[in-house]
């Protein structure tokens, strides 16, 4: 398994973790991979009941990698989450649509299938693409100095590929988090009902395997079967049809920025789209 992702085992629990800490885990394609890979293990392993979803260093994830060293939006990958042509050697809106279809759309859609239950450890920032992947887990335990935020808009785009936010935040304060494209805290994501609990940061680990356990004790067919009834009700809900009219949305608003500015996030680094505090 490549480096950018751990994979641990704690008896019924997999912990699958982030392993990029010099760069606040930002997701580059080939975390994206490995950590599909670290899933398929886990699903696959009967021992396993649980998965637990870890971010190495002081933040779970920045994001989106849009500027460090080992950026590679221009490399080739065995695609897994859809059908469709490689974004190489193509050109614009083409390349842009077929690779965030594949790494970011798809792939957590395909994560959020996972018949076993998981649970995403938030600590410190969870930004973005942070933000898609704890919310393709079941479960989210936040230590007190976790916070989050979708700063996407400042790109003039209507946020992150995943477009959860209207389900997972409720429709007023979804609207306030993509408007200002401020951070907000552990407490406030609780009182969204995002976040399932809040634990100090030393406790965090122990909060959360402690959750981990007393799911794992579970039927693991019923624990299955419990997290596709909800996911389908989410689905009648109307969240994959929104997320799709969203994503149609999300890749116009790309494609007016390389228009107008020749640049598809308009120009902004990581520097450029760093949340103000709440």
């Amino acid at each position: 398994m490549a480096d950018e992702v751990r994979y641990d085992e704690r008896g019924r629990v997999a912990v699958i973790t982030l392993n990029r800490p010099r760069y606040a885990n930002a997701q580059n394609s080939a975390m994206t991979y490995a950590l599909d890979a670290a899933f398929a293990r886990a699903v696959n392993d009967d021992g396993i009941v649980v998965i637990v979803l870890a971010g190495a260093g002081e933040h779970f994830c920045g994001g989106h990698d849009i500027g460090t060293p080992e950026r590679d939006a221009d490399r080739s990958f065995d695609r897994r989450a859809v059908l469709w042509w490689d974004h190489v050697g193509k050109a614009g809106a083409d390349a842009r649509y077929a690779r965030e279809m594949e790494v970011y759309l798809g792939m957590c859609r395909r994560w959020r299938e996972i018949p076993k239950p998981s649970i995403a450890m938030v600590q410190g920032a969870c930004i973005a693409g942070g933000l898609m992947l704890a919310w393709v887990c079941d479960l989210i335990v936040a230590a007190q100095d976790a916070f989050f935020a979708d700063p996407v808009v400042k790109m003039g785009i209507p946020g992150v590929e995943y477009f959860a936010h209207p389900w997972v935040l409720g429709p007023r304060f979804a609207r306030e988090v993509l408007f200002t494209g401020g951070r907000f805290t552990a407490s406030r994501a609780y009182e969204a009902g995002m976040v399932n609990r809040v634990v100090p940061r030393a406790s965090l680990e122990e909060e959360t395997f402690a959750l981990a356990e007393q799911v794992a004790a579970m039927p693991p067919f019923g624990l299955a079967l419990a997290k596709r009834a909800v996911n389908q009700c989410e689905d009648l809900m109307g969240q994959r049809a929104g997320m799709d009219a969203v994503f149609g949305l999300h890749h116009m608003a790309h494609a007016h920025n390389a228009e107008v500015s020749g640049h598809s996030l308009a120009g902004l680094d990581a520097r450029g789209m760093k949340a103000p505090g709440p």
